[in-house]
């Protein structure tokens, strides 16, 4: 990744943080984009005084405009874009037939939008780089979970859009990769929006028994440098579940259920 410029989105927390961290271990250039610009400031110091090149920009994915401005600016700084990394994302709790259509809406525009609006602006300079696109998923992406129905949709819109693109650009050298790290500690479950929009504020899961964003980075580092097409972590949640779902579907319906019905104060009933 040496002098290789990369756009981290969600990079004020997280896989995003722990991303940026571990990408400038290896030499990369940094534009860092998140809502929150005070820890993308304190970040982009940390990494600067290491000896890393960075731009931090305020950025909301979910409106066109902020996502152009961040690769135009990214273009202004550095002058070519190698990889994007669409990572900025928000999740839901809450049965569909209690959510409020407006909180659908909200994770759609961030998870899904938010990817195809960076994606859009940065292609033109990702395609003379051939460089990569990813697209940080979920598990939620190949199974629908019961009580995240927004974001299991945000998620499985992201894969056919990134699907999609990889297609189309099968004989222009880009590299496009889905990534799926399973249950990994950070914030997403605190911000989790509930059925009418408030933030949930706490986890319902054990964040401490996860995969560290630290460890998901370092697998994204080596997946990205590989060219992989798609990336699985965890094994029982992560890989277990995706290879099942092709050939079980009725079991893992049952057992995704399950999984999210133990869940302290869960909407689904055991």
């Amino acid at each position: 990744m040496k002098n290789k410029v990369i756009i981290i989105t969600g990079a004020s927390s997280g896989i995003g943080m722990a991303c940026a961290r571990e990408f400038a271990k290896r030499g990369a250039r940094l534009t860092l984009a998140a809502r929150s610009i005070d820890k993308l400031q304190v970040l982009a110091q940390e990494l600067e005084a290491n000896g890393t090149r960075v731009l931090a920009i305020q950025t909301d994915v979910s409106l066109e405009e902020d996502c152009k401005r961040m690769v135009d600016e990214t273009i202004t700084k550095f002058g070519y874009i190698d990889i994007l990394v669409n990572n900025a994302g928000i999740s839901m709790r809450a049965l569909f037939k209690d959510v409020q259509l407006d909180v659908i809406k909200q994770v759609m525009a961030v998870n899904f939008w938010g990817t195809v609006y960076c994606t859009k602006f940065a292609l033109p300079y990702l395609l003379q780089q051939k460089g990569s696109v990813v697209g940080i998923s979920s598990i939620a992406g190949f199974v629908g979970l019961p009580a995240r129905i927004g974001y299991s949709a945000s998620k499985f819109a992201m894969h056919g859009f990134l699907e999609t693109l990889r297609i189309e650009n099968l004989k222009t050298g880009l590299h496009v990769m889905i990534a799926a790290p399973g249950f990994t500690a950070s914030n997403v479950r605190k911000s989790a929006l509930t059925a009418h929009g408030q933030c949930q504020g706490e986890t319902p899961r054990r964040e401490e028994k996860m995969m560290s964003a630290e460890d998901v980075a370092i697998h994204l580092a080596k997946a990205i440098k590989k060219r992989k097409r798609t990336l699985v972590l965890t094994l029982l949640e992560g890989k277990t579940t995706v290879f099942l779902r092709k050939f079980f579907p009725g079991f893992v319906d049952k057992q995704a259920y399950k999984m999210m019905a133990k869940e302290p104060n869960s909407p689904l009933k055991q």
